[in-house]
């Protein structure tokens, strides 16, 4: 059953040092308000779990609470790199990062394995791929009724997932519109699940019920967090802050200018600020 928190209150209950957790969302509902409230508790050791790190993993990484990425692709969309990843890679700066390289196709059946409460997730793919090379947990099966061979990796099956969404219901059920990437998937796998939304409503009576993606007692925790998703946009409520992502690659380049950001604007502010950071973006979805 969903339980109505304060941000601050949901990730300290559901999230502990070493426990794996994804914040996913794909380009849209990208839950930032969460992870920063995770730096801010310091929570570190973490598996992150997503099938498109961008920023938020990028600060997450940087502030060196991180041990090991499961991941498909890993940037800044739409500028490049991210600078502090490629650091601890490279140079284990703060601390070094272990990394599981995926394909999409491979996370988003992971998830869906995980869901389904399965240990493997088995389908077409990695044919002619280099990644099996790197990646250990790529293994080949053979179909016993057709004798294909098939790929097949470990499900995805996180401790917390963290999501953003735009309503839920007096009863905690979760209402998303717009792109969906697996942040339905990966809540399902999870064993506890923090769903931030912009708003609460009394029911959704009036909408069609296959806009209620998630029933209440599929949550463990619904967090109010206005603007939660920026500088990621929310279908009908806010567009995407490009000038935040183009922004961003010039403070994470520098490690100094990255902490005195992260000081500002993570540790100095709470979840209030989001709101706030997204007055101009209203209407400009």
């Amino acid at each position: 059953m969903a339980k109505f928190q304060t941000l601050e209150a949901a990730v300290a209950d559901n999230l502990s040092a070493g426990d794996s957790a994804a914040f996913e969302g794909f380009t849209h509902l990208i839950p930032h308000a969460a992870a920063h409230e995770v730096i801010r508790q310091g929570i570190g050791d973490l598996t992150l779990i997503r099938m498109t790190p961008d920023i938020i993993y990028d600060q997450l990484i940087g502030c060196g609470l991180a041990r090991k990425l499961v991941f498909s692709y890993a940037g800044n969309p739409g500028v490049g790199l991210l600078r502090r990843l490629r650091d601890a890679v490279e140079n284990g700066v703060p601390r070094p990062l272990a990394l599981e390289e995926h394909s999409h196709a491979a996370m988003a059946n992971a998830y869906e394995a995980g869901a389904a409460g399965m240990p493997v997730a088995i389908f077409r793919g990695y044919k002619g791929a280099g990644l099996k090379a790197v990646n250990p947990n790529i293994k080949s099966v053979t179909c016993p009724f057709t004798g294909e061979e098939l790929a097949a990796v470990p499900a995805i099956r996180p401790d917390v997932a963290f999501i953003h969404a735009q309503k839920a219901d007096r009863k905690g059920n979760v209402l998303i519109e717009g792109i969906l990437g697996v942040q339905k998937e990966a809540v399902l796998a999870a064993k506890r699940s923090v769903v931030t939304v912009e708003e609460i409503v009394e029911d959704f009576d009036g909408l069609h019920p296959n806009l209620t993606i998630l029933p209440h007692w599929t949550v463990t925790s619904v967090v109010v967090v206005p603007g939660g998703a920026h500088p990621s946009y929310a279908r009908g409520y806010y567009g995407r802050d490009n000038a935040a992502y183009l922004e961003w690659d010039a403070i994470a380049a520098d490690l100094d200018r990255f902490r005195a950001w992260i000081d500002t604007h993570v540790m100095a502010c709470g979840p209030d600020v989001f709101a706030e950071r997204v007055a101009g973006l209203r209407g400009a979805m």
